[in-house]
């Protein structure tokens, strides 16, 4: 789907393209009023003095090679004043197979001619321009952007959009990998691991969801940027890529930040109208203003009731809360997850280390594989 910047240039090309119709249009109704024929100019400045002659040539239409002398239609000028006229008179009757006759010229300058051409031209440019950009990450070599734009999310979290040097490039992320963002914190280079928010849908920037934690170097680091101040930034990274038909049930638990590459993952399988992936996710946060980006996700569900849906867990529920309370649970996961005995399935997982800990733990008393240290894209619990 175009994002915002996109949608507003097809309109603008569409407007400006049904404007200049309306005024061609109009001066060719002007002109008609006034004796001259539009579709005639193509005679203009052609030589008048020469006498009429009979001649003969090929023509796309019956009768093509009758003499036209005999042919009751104008022939002023010369040879060349001929051909055009007749060819002109062609044009109002052209035969197409199983269409039958049609007049071209009618056809050319009526408004739903005009429209269709609009819009085509409209889409065509919008394809060229959209096409126009190029990968930006490389995996050998550190890149710095510049912050455009910070979006609060919580007290505590963040939105933080960065430029890329072309409003028609993209990031290059496959769907599931991350990015390394390294800063200098007290003399030391500080490296650590983000997963995107923003796809390649989105050309011209990309957006990094971050919490801010006392401890976190990085995190606080970003609390502390201004507009325009750059962060280096390398990948992709991962070993986890996300394509149509991985499995056929996809469970997720994330804690946290964790959501970022469940997300990417969760829009990937629903932009994709043939991929039928069942998708569940269990989504712990401690307060309710802790859940990120949960007005999205709750749209994803609402969206896609028959493919997707999500528990929330809250160790500090409000009153009325539906949802999951405290840690998240053996029960818990034997009831939203793919069951460990189905083998075209995967269970992904994200958060603090404590939760990822206690969640292997859970999973191996259900009988599902032990994930390796550093998970790889066969396994069938992989840990981002």
């Amino acid at each position: 789907m175009p994002n915002l910047a996109q949608t507003a240039f097809l309109l603008s090309a569409v407007i400006t393209f049904a404007v200049l119709w309306l005024v061609s249009s109009w001066l060719n109704g002007l002109l008609l009023a006034r004796g001259y024929d539009i579709r005639e100019l193509i005679l203009v400045g052609l030589p008048k003095d020469a006498p009429p002659r009979p001649l003969r040539f090929t023509h796309p239409y019956p009768n093509a090679n009758a003499d036209m002398s005999s042919v009751n239609i104008p022939v002023v000028g010369d040879v060349n004043t001929a051909v055009a006229a007749e060819y002109v008179q062609g044009l109002h009757a052209v035969d197409i197979p199983g269409v039958g006759t049609v007049d071209l010229l009618a056809l050319c300058s009526s408004p739903a001619f005009a429209m269709t051409m609009t819009v085509a031209t409209a889409a065509f440019i919008y394809l060229l321009k959209s096409k126009g950009g190029k990968k930006t990450l490389d995996p050998t070599k550190w890149q710095e952007f510049p912050l455009a734009k910070i979006t609060k999310v919580s007290p505590n979290t963040a939105i933080y959009t960065f430029a890329l040097a072309n409003q028609n490039d993209i990031l290059g992320l496959p769907i599931g990998q991350h990015i390394s963002v390294s800063a200098e914190i007290n003399g030391k280079d500080i490296v650590r691991s983000y997963t995107p928010i923003s796809s390649d849908d989105d050309r011209g920037h990309f957006d990094l969801l971050v919490k801010a934690y006392e401890k976190g170097n990085i995190s606080r680091y970003f609390s502390l940027l201004k507009v325009g101040d750059k962060v280096r930034i390398k990948g992709p990274k991962g070993a986890f890529n996300y394509t149509s038909g991985l499995s056929s049930h996809l469970g997720m638990i994330a804690g946290g930040t964790g959501i970022t590459p469940m997300l990417q993952v969760v829009r990937a399988a629903l932009k994709d109208a043939s991929d039928k992936t069942r998708l569940t996710l269990i989504y712990a946060n401690v307060n309710y203003e802790d859940i990120l980006l949960k007005k999205e996700i709750d749209s994803l569900v609402e969206a896609h009731p028959d493919q997707f849906s999500v528990y929330y867990v809250l160790n500090n529920p409000p009153e009325g809360w539906l949802g999951g309370v405290g840690f998240v649970t053996k029960d818990m996961i034997e009831k939203h997850m793919p069951p460990g005995s189905m083998k075209d399935s995967k269970v992904l997982m994200c958060g603090p280390p404590p939760m990822l800990t206690a969640m292997k733990a859970h999973l191996a008393e259900l009988n599902y594989p032990a994930p390796r240290t550093i998970s790889k894209l066969a396994d069938q619990v992989f840990c981002f």
